[in-house]
């Protein structure tokens, strides 16, 4: 089932499909051709300018040709969120306070967890996610070294932070066993699998880090090269004992303490004042909105507008299949276009294209991935084709709106990362489903035994 044995498609073209490309010069075509050469896009140009200067090219020149014929392309999603480990809590511990959700239910399961647990769970996550579109995903958890093996052999693209924790100020750097983990994922998978793995450091947020291990593991990630994924202002809460504590918000806490002098993505932002959003600008910290796991664990509903106005990068996660409960970054999209609109009274706050820009172009920008968001040439063959014969999509009218508001991670047809294909029509090329869901069966019985 693993990619790496079999011989690279050198050169695919996708032909007669309809394009989102992201780029704000040229947004949409309405049929073009996509050219891939060695797992990178040569070309993307309207189907006649591509008939008109094909010179001595023809179709035998392509490794693979796909008919687009009712069919959109546009870039991977970028889930900037998440946590994959967590799939066998999914359904579990539902309609719960955050702190006693994750306090209460969830860290107590957590400490089940083995190795084999998040092998397999984490196929599954993945496998969910290139069903629904997504191509690069950000993830903070547990056993992250099992995680990078299964991202390289399931050919997807991820960024990868162990979570670290620490109640009090009696602690080694030198010694800490998370601290040691995260040194150790850095020196074995930055930059892996020909780059498509990333490793970040992962300090869980304000209330599960004293200030002094914030300090020291900022330290040291700047010491390797390593950027920061963090929780913050994820709730009322959150913030009320932070201030209680130090005299100040978790933005003005965690830029006091330089965590935002490396680069950092900070989950959630929904509880952030003007004066957070000016410090986060200033440091060019990239927010990933979670609207769907901020409003089922009723954490609130973010400014995403007033982000953005504030000059923030906004990026797109769906955080995790405990407190979502899906990994499906299309409904993602669907929140971020409507939530703005009726909570805050705005129609036009946030529009179809600036949520798709979140899910794709906004969340590699989050990344530092610049190559990656868009479908024009140089960028990484990451892409998403959507199966337009789907009731919903009749009549399309406006393509991009269509997607934002009409689609489903179920109307994905194809997915491919570097130019390969990942899934197709049903089919997984990297993953063996059967064996994934009878062993995910297996430690969920286990674990709810």
């Amino acid at each position: 089932m693993n990619w790496k044995g079999r011989r690279q498609i050198l050169k695919i073209l996708i032909k007669n499909i309809k394009i989102i490309t992201m780029d704000d010069a040229r947004p949409f075509i309405d049929c073009g051709i996509i050219v891939i050469e060695d797992g990178k896009i040569a070309e993307v140009m309207e189907a006649g300018h591509f008939s008109n200067n094909s010179d001595n090219r023809s179709d035998g020149q392509f490794d693979r040709i796909i008919d687009g014929n009712n069919k959109l392309a546009l870039p991977g999603f970028i889930n900037a969120h998440t946590h994959v480990g967590m799939v066998p809590f999914r359904n579990y511990a539902n309609d719960l306070p955050l702190e006693e959700w994750l306090f209460n239910k969830l860290f107590p399961m957590e400490d089940k967890l083995t190795a084999d647990d998040i092998y397999w769970a984490s196929q599954l996550g993945i496998a969910e996610m290139l069903r629904t579109g997504t191509t690069c995903f950000a993830d903070m958890y547990m056993f992250e070294d099992t995680l990078a093996g299964v991202a390289e052999s399931t050919g997807i693209r991820a960024d990868l932070a162990r979570g670290l924790q620490c109640f009090d100020d009696d602690f080694d750097i030198k010694t800490d066993r998370r601290v040691l983990e995260s040194v150790e994922l850095f020196n074995q998978y930055h930059n892996a699998a020909n780059g498509r793995i990333k490793i970040r450091f992962g300090p869980h947020a304000v209330y599960t880090c004293r200030p002094k291990y914030l300090i020291k593991t900022t330290e040291l990630a700047g010491e390797l090269g390593a950027g920061i994924h963090i929780h913050l202002s994820e709730t009322v809460n959150e913030n009320k004992n932070c201030i209680s504590a130090y005299g100040k918000s978790p933005t003005r806490h965690l830029a006091d303490l330089g965590v935002f002098d490396l680069p950092t993505i900070a989950a959630h932002g929904v509880h952030l004042s003007d004066e957070d959003i000016s410090i986060l600008s200033k440091h060019k910290v990239s927010i990933i909105h979670n609207p769907a796991s901020n409003l089922k664990l009723g954490s609130g509903v973010m400014r995403a507008a007033k982000a953005i106005e504030g000059g923030i990068n906004l990026g797109l996660g769906t955080d995790g299949a405990s407190s979502n409960n899906t990994l499906d970054m299309m409904r993602e999209v669907y929140l971020a276009a409507v939530l703005s609109k009726g909570v805050f009274e705005d129609s036009v706050g946030i529009k179809a294209y600036e949520a798709l820009k979140m899910a794709t172009v906004n969340g590699a920008q989050a990344l530092g991935l610049e190559d990656a968001g868009q479908l024009k040439p140089g960028m990484k063959a990451d892409i998403t084709l959507i199966d337009l014969d789907k009731p919903h999509y009749c009549p399309l009218n406006d393509a991009i709106s269509a997607v934002a508001y009409c689609g489903k991670g179920s109307d994905v047809h194809t997915v491919m990362v570097d130019g390969k294909i990942l899934y197709e029509d049903g089919e997984y090329k990297t993953i063996d489903m059967e064996a994934v869901k009878t062993n995910v069966k297996r430690i969920t019985e286990r674990l709810f035994a």
